[in-house]
């Protein structure tokens, strides 16, 4: 059960990422709990485990983790779409 609450959560977070920076996340759901892991991951080696977790993660540190990977995530996939378009 602590599996499937790990997952919910970083969808969450992933989704708030995308929501806060108006960025889509591509792969949908899947794409929002992926987000939020790695930027659960990202925010811990970061920031460490400060604030109010919930399924082992923490919040907040996982909250700016996933807004620094769906950030370089979307300069990277903007920057491959404009190299397309000129092709």
């Amino acid at each position: 059960m602590g599996f499937i609450l790990y997952l919910i959560v970083g969808g969450i977070i992933g989704w708030l990422a995308g929501l806060i920076l108006g960025k889509d996340i591509p792969g949908g759901i899947i794409g929002n709990i992926i987000a939020g892991i790695i930027g659960a991951w990202l925010g811990g080696m970061l920031l460490g485990d400060m604030g109010p977790s919930i399924a082992d993660v923490a919040i907040i540190p996982a909250l700016i983790g996933a807004l620094i990977f769906v950030f370089v995530l979307s300069l990277i996939l903007g920057s491959m779409n404009k190299g397309r378009k000129r092709a």
